[in-house]
């Protein structure tokens, strides 16, 4: 069996931005809040941190930023993925002397990749990785799927510990549970299939919800850990509606606007991203007021 690297919920944290880069003031604040409210990890640099269009300079400096601040009170987990694989190597060996406690890998997106081809880039990054790999499944951005059978060849390196699957497809989940069993950790990579990915076994969720309602996307895991599945079912459907606002939009443009309102951060993204549009974004502020967050 694969310890896990956390149980629970990892904030994929957002990137507090400006016009002159990364606020590591605000940046600080989020995560110091992000760990008070009970998150079990933080993934810094995924998707919703918008990792693709920082520099090469600005997501070294906010992984090394992030190990600082966070400094060992929870795992810190670091995306690492590229299209270009000898740019995905450089930069796990960099996550890794760091201090991270873990990488988060995506499939190569653009130029894609044949399943042989997935297993190739996976296996040379968990070579050189000195800390577990999560393998990161999200076709709808890449257009590139796993296939479970990939899936279990890579569960065989001692490195790869985990999968974030954010397909959507639940029965591909539950063939990955079959074909891989304890060789591999599942983490739902969708706020929405946060209890039907732990009823296949899933350790928990990275997710987007928790960087506004932390401490109730915490209780849907901790409630369905402790035996509360029905409690946990009623949680994940209590913030359903907030979660479909979260990506009434291509994330992170909802949650960087949920947390600007919230005073975290300015409703700040680089292009091609653009700010919420507004009506879409009074949804999103609704659905926030009727789940008691105040801003």
């Amino acid at each position: 069996m694969k310890t896990p690297i956390f149980e629970g919920i990892a904030t994929a944290i957002i990137t507090p931005l400006t016009e002159n880069g990364i606020d590591y003031t605000a940046f600080g604040k989020l995560i110091d809040w992000q760990i008070e409210k009970g998150v079990n990890a933080i993934v810094v640099c995924g998707t919703t941190g918008e990792g693709s269009t920082l520099t090469d300079e600005e997501h070294r400096e906010a992984i090394a930023y992030t190990v600082n601040r966070v400094d060992g009170r929870i795992p810190v987990i670091a995306g690492t993925g590229s299209n270009d694989t000898a740019y995905a190597l450089e930069l796990t060996k960099f996550s890794c002397e760091a201090g991270v406690d873990g990488v988060l890998v995506v499939t190569p997106y653009y130029n894609k990749a044949t399943q042989n081809g997935l297993i190739k880039m996976f296996t040379e990054i968990a070579d050189v990785s000195t800390v577990p790999v999560i393998l990161y499944n999200v076709p709808s951005r890449t257009g590139v799927n796993i296939a479970p059978a990939t899936v279990a060849a890579l569960a065989e390196h001692p490195n790869i510990n985990a999968i974030k699957e954010a397909s959507g497809n639940i029965s591909q989940v539950a063939e990955i549970a079959a074909l891989c069993g304890d060789k591999i950790n599942i983490y739902s990579g969708n706020d929405d299939q946060i209890v039907p990915i732990m009823s296949l076994g899933g350790k928990g969720c990275i997710s987007v919800l928790s960087n506004v309602e932390p401490e109730g996307a915490v209780a849907i895991c901790d409630k369905f850990f402790a035996g509360d599945v029905k409690g946990s079912c009623d949680l994940q459907l209590k913030y359903l509606p907030l979660i479909n606002a979260l990506f009434s939009e291509v994330n992170p443009i909802p949650v960087k606007a949920a947390m600007a309102a919230m005073g975290f951060c300015e409703d700040y993204l680089r292009m091609p991203l653009t700010s919420m549009e507004d009506a879409h974004k009074e949804v999103l502020l609704d659905e926030m007021r009727k789940v008691g967050i105040k801003f």
